[in-house]
């Protein structure tokens, strides 16, 4: 095989003269500035990400999607005790109604808990005022990671990865509406009943939550 050597303006214009057009994104993501203070909260967690009992300690975070010729927003809330999936919400918009809503999903999904912990990052929409609200609603209290520190919220980090290696397609997806089912099954169903974790010793989240009832009596 013969190696050519040439710059990317010349392939930019090869392409151009040949009709060919590139798949990827023809630009970088980036967040909209934040229009409101956000307020950040100590970081309680610590990095301390193992816990004893469901319901003790929530994680969230937001990450991005191609799909079509534009980004989407993916909200999701974890249970760090077993690394289950309870919450999560995709938006064209990057704000708090994004977070909020996945929280409440998952505050629903988990029989509305009092005394958890709800970690995330110091983005603008888990330091607005709506969202403490709503945590003080739901009794919970509110730990940040220390901006900059993405291993703060190592967890998290790693849902998104093994969403966007796993799962997503490497051109995006076609629709908004295919991109709700696919993230919906990856999260639900593939990744906490079908997927073992190396965290769990090989059990899904679902089978380790299931051994701590049977373990504890609640079966």
């Amino acid at each position: 095989m013969l190696d050519i050597i040439m710059g990317r303006y010349k392939v930019s214009r090869l392409m151009q003269e040949a009709g060919l057009r590139s798949k990827q994104p023809g630009r970088r993501h980036r967040y909209q500035a934040a229009q409101t203070e956000s307020m950040a909260r100590p970081n309680r967690l610590a990095r301390q990400f193992t816990v004893a009992v469901p319901n003790q300690v929530w994680c969230s975070d937001i990450t991005y999607l191609r799909v079509e010729n534009r980004w989407v927003y993916l909200a999701v809330v974890m249970d760090l005790y077993a690394r289950r999936v309870i919450g999560w919400s995709l938006s064209e918009q990057a704000d708090t109604d994004l977070v909020l809503r996945a929280l409440d999903m998952a505050y629903a999904q988990r029989g509305g808990p009092k005394g958890v912990l709800f970690h995330s990052d110091q983005g603008s929409q888990y330091g607005s005022l709506k969202l403490r609200q709503r945590l003080g609603q739901y009794g919970m209290t509110q730990s940040m990671s220390r901006r900059g520190n993405c291993w703060d919220n190592a967890p998290m980090e790693r849902v998104f990865r093994s969403l966007k290696t796993e799962w997503v397609p490497k051109n995006g997806y076609v629709s908004v509406h295919h991109a709700i089912k696919e993230v919906s099954y990856y999260l639900i169903t593939y990744y906490n009943t079908q997927r073992p974790h190396h965290y769990n010793q090989g059990l899904t989240p679902v089978q380790t939550e299931k051994k701590l009832d049977q373990l504890s009596g609640n079966t």
